[in-house]
């Protein structure tokens, strides 16, 4: 039972360590109520920019769903990130990507990707079950953008 409480807390001081790097990394984003994933769960809205979530599931991986967000922004982002061309969305990256859906799954990490690029000049996307470090990654480098955009 002792090592099954000491697990059970490094479990949680991961959780909260986790949360902390995320809103380190996109300081918009505030404690919510679970959602699917079972985990700590954060939330963000400002308009003009998007809104979403960031979320760990109780497997440790995390997911990362925004909605609206400015296509310029998601652009610089994920051309940071990735490069341009990775989800073959062009050699313009998402900045100038045409509407439409953009789609990779990982087969060795199961990680999951989609890019949905909007007429009104936004993108909604969803990335699932990655590592922590990678959604900080992409945090941090969508904040620059907004900060950039804004």
């Amino acid at each position: 039972m002792k090592a099954m409480h000491d697990w059970r807390m490094s479990w949680d001081d991961q959780q909260f360590a986790a949360q902390q790097a995320f809103t380190a990394a996109f300081p918009a984003l505030t404690p919510a109520e679970k959602c699917q994933c079972f985990g700590p769960t954060l939330r963000w809205k400002t308009l003009g920019e998007g809104e979403g979530k960031v979320c760990l599931d109780d497997h440790g991986r995390a997911t990362i769903e925004f909605e609206r967000v400015p296509k310029a922004v998601v652009g610089q982002a994920m051309k940071e990130t990735w490069g341009a061309d990775w989800f073959d969305e062009g050699p313009g990256g998402f900045a100038v990507a045409e509407p439409g859906s953009y789609h990779y799954e990982d087969e060795q990490t199961y990680a999951e990707y989609q890019f949905d690029v909007h007429d009104d000049g936004t993108v909604t996307f969803w990335i699932s079950y990655v590592k922590i470090d990678d959604i900080v990654t992409i945090l941090d480098e969508l904040e620059q953008a907004l900060a950039a955009h804004r």
